[in-house]
């Protein structure tokens, strides 16, 4: 989803140069349905389901393609690769859309290049790239990242974001400073600060973040995160916090998430809550609950906290494979004391195969006469490759 909102923003900026009126709102169509279809996934576990099938391979090489169909809207195609040689790691993913002439078209591509320099050093750099409607493909924003850890476990990580205008040319327009250190046994910490480019040429600070982690007994861990902002005056002021605490025995995993919001008077709200509760049989079924509390939620006017979602999700194991169910529950607008319903189902179906692994996700969610209709399926191919396979070098490089 991250990626998602990254390549609208980057449509916003370039979107004079297409040529064709049809082939923008094309795209646009289906940006709105998978930013749409995204969300969904993104705030449950059923996209939990497909990062760790990601991540038990990450020390290997694969390839992955990604068909998504979407009702009233243009089919996508992704294709990922991780290739990892020695130590430099290649990470590629390019999204192409069905365009107006039948043909899929390219879309955007990021590549991220990770090199390890030495023992106590890594260097990062991302390439994020998009096509005109001329199909051009154009260098539209790099990052660039460099850390560095010492002998007593510090982290100290710089990052760079350049944009490109409308010449080509590119700009540093953000600066990032990330520390991270251990204050005692059980508590780290990290502070990150983050300065953006100004009307002088130079940088100005734009927000400081502090965060505190700290293991407590009983496998319990608290988590406090502090964000500042400048007040115009030359001092910082508080523009909001969270405090979370979990707990993890490994069988059962209970989090509380609170966000507090400061108000004109620099005194911190509570805005909203996340409950959430993960549980596992003997069986190996898993089953998360996780309710969002509001004083936004729909229909209420009293500034108070009341539910504004619940989504359940259930993962079983199956011959071959796993199957995740989903359903998102939100109260009635118009009437909230009914209780929640459910607006939204997903489900996920993972299959291993001799040569990978192949996985299907289906959403639905419930339109205006209260029937649920299917408005995505997505389909994933992940192979794992020979790890002797040299990666590519990205083709453009940014000075």
């Amino acid at each position: 989803m991250k990626v998602l909102r990254t390549l609208n923003a980057q449509r916003s900026e370039h979107g004079a140069r297409d040529a064709s009126e049809s082939h923008r709102s094309a795209r646009n169509l289906f940006l709105l349905k998978s930013i749409l279809c995204a969300t969904l996934c993104a705030s449950t576990a059923v996209c939990v389901q497909a990062q760790n099938q990601r991540q038990s391979v990450r020390d290997e090489s694969w390839r992955a393609t990604i068909d998504t169909r979407i009702t009233n809207g243009n089919p996508s195609r992704t294709t990922e690769s991780y290739t990892k040689s020695n130590d430099r790691i290649i990470d590629e993913r390019k999204i192409e859309i069905l365009g107006i002439n039948g043909h899929y078209e390219p879309f955007s591509e990021r590549q991220a290049e990770t090199v390890k320099v030495d023992a106590t050093t890594a260097r990062t750099v991302v390439r994020n790239y998009t096509w005109d409607g001329n199909g051009r493909r154009t260098l539209a924003q790099v990052i660039e990242e460099e850390s560095h850890t010492t002998a007593t476990g510090e982290t100290r990580t710089e990052r760079r974001t350049s944009n490109s205008d409308l010449n080509g040319n590119f700009q540093v327009v953000q600066r990032e400073i990330v520390s991270t250190r251990k204050i005692s046994p059980e508590i780290e910490e990290r502070k990150s600060t983050v300065y953006r480019a100004d009307s002088y040429g130079g940088f100005t600070q734009a927000q400081q973040t502090q965060e505190l982690k700290t293991h407590n007994a009983g496998d319990s861990v608290a988590v406090k995160r502090i964000n500042r902002i400048p007040d115009g005056n030359g001092n910082w002021k508080v523009s909001d916090v969270t405090e979370t605490i979990t707990a993890d025995d490994g069988k059962n995993r209970t989090s509380e998430e609170r966000f507090f919001r400061s108000d004109l008077n620099d005194r911190l709200y509570e805005t909203s809550r996340r409950v959430s509760k993960e549980a596992e049989t003997a069986t190996g079924e898993k089953k998360s609950t996780v309710e969002t509390f509001s004083i936004y939620a729909p229909g209420y006017f009293d500034s108070r906290l009341h539910l504004h979602q619940r989504v359940i999700t259930i993962q079983k194991k199956r011959s071959g494979g796993e199957i995740s169910e989903q359903q998102i529950e939100q109260p009635s607008v118009g009437n909230p004391s009914d209780g929640p319903k459910v607006i939204a189902r997903t489900k996920y179906v993972v299959q291993y195969t001799a040569t990978g692994t192949e996985s299907t996700r289906t959403v639905e969610i419930r339109d205006i006469n209260g029937k649920l209709d299917m408005v995505s399926v997505e389909t994933r191919k992940l192979d794992p490759v020979c790890s002797a396979e040299k990666p590519t070098t990205p083709g453009d490089k940014h000075q």
